[in-house]
């Protein structure tokens, strides 16, 4: 049986009081950046593990489920990728990015392949697509010949997304890494940029578009958006 999968992740709680928090044996580590958690943890300490599980454990929950759209493979992918960090700490490198990135890009990348997984066992016959978001990405996904499945591989791409995102608007670059890395609802996006939802779904369908058509120009013999 592999070691890792003895560990039992700690739940997320209410924030506790001054005095509770003075007592936490880890309490010291809260204030120890991503990076140093990373170097802690590949030593093996689990406090470290769940002060980083604490910190990020919303916004990875946030990207699956963007991805995967089912509350319990979220769940599951949640556990997998703080034992995959435990596991891969070694791998990580500051040197070629932050910590918070490292973790975020390997949710992504692990939610993609679970949902390609998923779609091919059938798994999503089952999703009611009346619900107007689904239904939304649905039928542009339709009408796109299966562009989504392109695009969500070259957001797996950082240098190649960074250079496509420089050629967006700053609302749809705001948009599009709120939603696929941060894992924001619509109305969550519009919130923080003081704009209506409908605003929101705007900026990520005109830069979803834009992505796209870098995409396929770059698949083209003459480099030539269709």
């Amino acid at each position: 049986m592999d070691s890792f999968a003895a560990i039992r992740l700690p739940p997320l709680a209410a924030p506790k009081t001054d005095a509770e928090a003075t007592d936490t044996p880890h309490q010291y580590l809260n204030e120890e950046r991503d990076e140093e958690l990373m170097a802690r943890i590949c030593q093996g300490s689990r406090d470290a593990l769940a002060v980083l599980f604490h910190r990020y454990a919303r916004v990875v929950r946030g990207v699956a489920y963007r991805v995967l759209r089912d509350p319990s493979e979220a769940d599951d992918l949640l556990q997998d990728i703080f034992l995959l960090i435990q596991r891969l700490c070694h791998t990580f490198d500051s040197s070629r990015g932050s910590a918070r990135f490292w973790i975020l890009q390997m949710t992504h990348h692990r939610a993609v392949s679970r949902r390609r997984y998923l779609t091919s066992r059938h798994f999503y016959s089952h999703l009611d697509i009346d619900q107007p978001e689904i239904q939304a990405t649905h039928d542009r996904t339709t009408r796109s010949g299966g562009n989504a499945d392109s695009i969500q591989e070259a957001l797996e791409k950082r240098d190649t997304l960074r250079h496509w995102f420089e050629q967006l608007s700053s609302n749809q670059r705001e948009t599009l890494s709120l939603f696929f890395f941060e894992g924001y609802t619509f109305e969550e996006i519009a919130a923080r940029l003081g704009q209506t939802t409908a605003n929101a779904r705007q900026h990520y369908y005109r830069g979803l578009d834009k992505l796209r058509k870098r995409i396929f120009a770059a698949k083209l013999p003459d480099g030539k958006a269709v």
